[in-house]
């Protein structure tokens, strides 16, 4: 089973994408896997999101596997191949996610996720806004996100 998310089409291009039939509202078939297609030739919007459920013999398709994109062996060469073996599942996943492979990504997760616990939560807050509140007081950043500097 592959977590997923939708994504929108200008992002297709940095995931591994689904090509799938759809089971039901949630879970696909997964028929094959794109690592990182250009978005005319994505089968879907469905994103691999680096969560797996995998049965055992992915280890020996792995060992196997010849290098792929970027010269590197990949996860998703090997779960096409164990599609063929196997049923593959994506479960289409609901919620927040934090791509933390992403540099914005992982910012907004440490925040986030700091500002939920109760034991750094005060102390971040009131260092975050000494670092915001100088700059929206000088206008450097307006409330449309564009910065002024």
């Amino acid at each position: 089973i592959l977590g997923t998310q939708e994504v929108p089409l200008s992002q297709v291009s940095r995931y591994g994408i689904v090509e799938g039939v759809s089971v039901n509202e949630k879970v696909y078939r997964v028929e094959g896997l794109v690592e990182k297609p250009p978005v005319d030739q994505a089968p879907s919007q469905m994103a691999v999101l680096g969560r797996y459920i995998i049965e055992p013999e992915i280890f020996a398709i792995l060992v196997e596997q010849e290098p792929g994109s970027g010269g590197e062996i990949q996860l998703t060469d090997g779960l096409n191949k164990l599609a063929k073996l196997k049923p593959v599942y994506a479960y289409c996943f609901d919620g927040r996610r934090y791509d933390v492979g992403d540099k914005e990504g992982f910012l907004e997760a440490t925040v986030e996720l700091a500002l939920k616990r109760p034991d750094l939560r005060d102390e971040f807050l009131r260092y975050l806004m000494c670092k915001i509140g100088p700059l929206l007081q000088k206008g450097i950043y307006n409330r449309k996100g564009k910065d002024n500097l």
